[in-house]
């Protein structure tokens, strides 16, 4: 699905006064480089999923001013005629790296770098942030859910509850990247390949005289597919009762069986217990039961080990909307310039330590033992630099640098790959299902102790010393010079 709408326009007024000002400066004609970060894993958790890296090059490739753009922006009275026909004349011509989707990905690792004339790198950094920050927030919340349902499908059920059409349309994307089975919205279904997912309305149960019927019409309508909400009145005075009746009564004869029932309120551990009791005696241990309502990672995982009786779960609103922490936080900041055939690092200096950046053009590798296939620790090195995974390799703590480890018997992997040149896409967006695929693989070949939701492990992302060097040289020379 190619999304070719003009967004070009979704970007803060500073990257255009910002851009308009370097005319006539030395700076007009640099190239800069600008990396994409983030800071903090949401929710404390031991690592995030990368996701949205389509709809960026899908943006990319659509980056045009149009003829009502240029007369909006003549007419704020802020613009150079010249930069005016700079936009008129506009021609995307970036080099851009990314992370693939479906990574897991960590504090400080640039995750997406641009390489450009320094106007046009500037004039795309908010569409950039806003759609790898929202699906990687999704992909990660999604991811998160996933494993405390423990192998039980997820479903992704909160379209109604999103911010907007494009953040139900791609954070369902995004949460099947994540690791859900299907989607409730039908338009991300078709148009991404993926299981739509539903089953009935309380309002279907109420439109009828009497639960029975109800539910004895859906069976007619569906005899393949049948899965009744059990909880528009009482699910074991009624619910259960009448599924169980329309069940010998309207399936069994004809030879299907009952696809499950769901319950969407009440003590579901409690309720999935008495439920599953019932259906077993009746005849139908093959009887899924699904369950949903404001569901996510720990009110799941405190019902399993309670003892639920749930094979499947729809969640809606608290992954749709990541409402635990709602903001992904990824910033895009200038590394370098290359003036005159040189490249010149740059970096930010802040009294917050986590706000200092990492300068230069570099290259972010990821460590895997070679008997485990486990991640050891990712390396952010230099642009010229290599790690030569034939020899030991020392790692370090980039903050606590006398935290020391010799990497053995190990396999480097560059984490990004280029999807732009020279303005022109050169990668190829997997399907959904096969970016699903590849995050498992990927989040399998991370520790346990990294997944934990409570308290993780902190999972190194280091610097080599050449880089660390260049970062510590420049901070010192900054602070001797004020």
């Amino acid at each position: 699905m190619s999304d070719n709408r003009n967004l070009t326009l979704v970007m803060d007024l500073y990257e255009m006064t910002m851009s308009n000002g370097l005319l006539d400066t030395d700076f007009e004609n640099v190239i800069a480089y600008f990396d994409m970060f983030f800071r903090k894993v949401p929710d404390n958790g031991g690592y995030a999923i990368m996701a949205g890296v389509e709809q960026l090059i899908e943006y990319f490739n659509n980056l045009k001013f149009s003829a009502s753009d240029i007369e909006y922006l003549k007419g704020l009275n802020l613009f150079d005629e010249r930069f005016i026909n700079f936009l008129r004349d506009f021609k995307f011509s970036c080099d851009v790296w990314a992370v693939p989707e479906g990574t897991p990905i960590f504090p400080k690792e640039p995750i997406v770098t641009v390489r450009g004339p320094v106007m046009q790198a500037m004039l795309v950094e908010t569409y950039l942030l806003l759609c790898i920050n929202h699906q990687s927030l999704i992909a990660t919340k999604s991811n998160r859910i996933v494993r405390a349902a423990k192998g039980r499908p997820v479903m992704e059920f909160g379209a109604r509850r999103a911010q907007g059409a494009d953040a139900a349309y791609y954070g369902a994307r995004a949460a099947i990247i994540g690791g859900c089975t299907g989607t409730s919205d039908i338009k991300t279904a078709k148009d991404f390949g993926v299981a739509a997912s539903g089953t009935m309305a309380h309002s279907w149960v109420q439109l009828f005289d009497d639960e029975y019927t109800a539910f004895r019409t859906y069976a007619e309508k569906y005899p393949s597919s049948c899965l009744l909400l059990v909880d528009t009145y009482n699910v074991l005075e009624s619910g259960i009762p009448n599924a169980i009746k329309v069940f010998d009564e309207m399936l069994k004869p004809k030879g299907y069986r009952p696809l499950g029932i769901r319950i969407d309120s009440g003590d579901i551990t409690y309720l999935t217990k008495k439920v599953r009791k019932m259906l077993d005696d009746a005849g139908y241990s093959d009887c899924k039961i699904c369950v949903s309502n404001s569901l996510d990672e720990h009110i799941i995982g405190d019902m399993l080990n309670q003892g639920a009786m749930i094979d499947s779960l729809g969640v809606g609103e608290r992954l749709i909307t990541a409402s635990s922490e709602a903001v992904f936080g990824g910033v895009y900041k200038l590394s370098a310039i290359e003036k005159d055939g040189k490249i010149i690092p740059k970096i930010k200096i802040s009294e917050n330590i986590s706000k200092i950046t990492i300068p230069g053009v570099k290259i972010p590798w990821r460590l895997y033992d070679k008997k485990t296939k486990k991640a050891i620790a990712d390396v952010i090195t230099l642009n010229d630099e290599k790690i030569d995974d034939t020899k030991p390799y020392v790692i370090f703590d980039p903050e606590h640098v006398w935290k020391k480890k010799t990497v053995t018997d190990f396999v480097a992997k560059k984490l990004q790959v280029k999807i732009m040149e020279n303005g022109k896409q050169v990668y190829t967006s997997p399907e959904v299902k096969e970016i699903s695929a590849h995050r498992a693989e990927c989040v399998d070949n991370l520790w346990d102790e990294v997944k934990r939701f409570e308290n993780p492990h902190t999972y190194y992302v280091d610097l080599s010393q050449k880089l660390w060097d260049l970062k510590n040289n420049m901070i010192n020379k900054i602070r001797d010079n004020k």
